[in-house]
């Protein structure tokens, strides 16, 4: 792989997806790859289940041992609502891609048979690039969605950099995060809806720990973007806040470029100096000079477990 040399312009989107409207996701989507392209952005990362949409609040009728009419039709309406990968969507923002000649990572929620799974999807100049399956769904998470496995723990190379993804809480696995610092990761892709403070300090960790650009990208969502007839455990005023976004850009050395954006939709740009990743990993290197491989031995199973493709 050459050594990354110059600049690149990068970004991220912080927006709400509506719930069970993804032709409307879709168009707005292609909305902020577009403004962010004529920006100058080469790179562009949308939030975690930005496609599908994210059900921040609602429960589908699940206590342990029982689910209900009601919270069986509430899925039915979601896995509506996903994707098919490959399918019209991700083609269409392929096609999109292609015409601005940039690289972009959305969240989506594809659809694979009878499973949901949260993905992360890989475009660039060239088309659709692939998709990682989140590993792990996170507490609630486990009831609408499927568990990746280890044959879509992808990285892209765009140029002379190399790109990749982990979603929201994957970036919490320590195992996780060796896997894709072994890969050479340059820069690091976060779509998350995790909108604490504590989020922050988990991005500027991977930054220094894996010398790497940290782009995260959160969705700013109100109640109002979810439909009148399902009732979120945050209330029912339409200004009640979902989640509150804290999109970041941050460099190898920890250093916060852009953001933490709050309180509202809107996109963050920065250009990235790619001298300053050599720089940082003059003095660590988490998979190379401080790795102590003669102690430490990493194994991933990189092969598909998964029954439908």
């Amino acid at each position: 792989m050459p050594v990354p040399t110059g600049s690149r312009v990068v970004s991220v989107a912080q927006a709400g997806s509506r719930l069970f409207d993804t032709t409307a996701n879709l168009a707005k989507a292609e909305a902020l790859i577009r403004e962010a392209a004529g920006r100058g952005a080469e790179l562009v990362v949308l939030p975690e289940a930005f496609l599908g949409g994210y059900p921040k609040g609602l429960d589908f009728g699940v206590t342990v041992g029982s689910r209900t009419a009601e919270g069986r039709e509430l899925f039915r309406r979601y896995f509506a609502s996903a994707i098919d990968v490959p399918g019209p969507g991700s083609q269409c923002l392929a096609g999109l891609c292609r015409e601005l000649g940039v690289h972009a990572v959305v969240g989506a929620i594809e659809r694979a048979g009878g499973t949901l799974y949260c993905v992360a999807l890989y475009f660039g100049p060239e088309g659709f690039q692939g998709k990682h399956r989140k590993l792990m769904p996170t507490a609630a998470e486990r009831l609408i969605w499927g568990c990746g496995d280890g044959s879509t723990l992808s990285v892209v190379a765009t140029g002379d950099v190399v790109v990749g993804a982990a979603i929201c809480w994957e970036n919490y696995m320590p195992l996780f995060r060796a896997a894709m610092y072994e890969k050479g990761i340059d820069i690091w892709c976060a779509p998350t809806v995790d909108d604490r403070e504590t989020w922050q300090a988990t991005m500027r960790h991977i930054a220094l720990e894996g010398r790497c650009f940290v782009l995260s990208a959160n969705q700013y969502l109100l109640r109002s973007d979810l439909p009148v007839d399902v009732s979120p455990v945050q209330g029912d005023a339409a200004d009640v806040v979902l989640i509150g976004g804290g999109s970041t850009i941050i460099s190898p050395l920890g250093t916060v470029l852009a953001g933490p954006l709050r309180d509202t939709e809107g996109i963050l740009l920065a250009e990235l100096d790619l001298g300053e990743l050599a720089r940082a990993r003059f003095d660590f290197d988490p998979v190379g000079h401080y790795a102590r491989q003669d102690v430490f031995v990493l194994q991933v199973d990189e092969t598909s477990r998964a029954v439908w493709p």
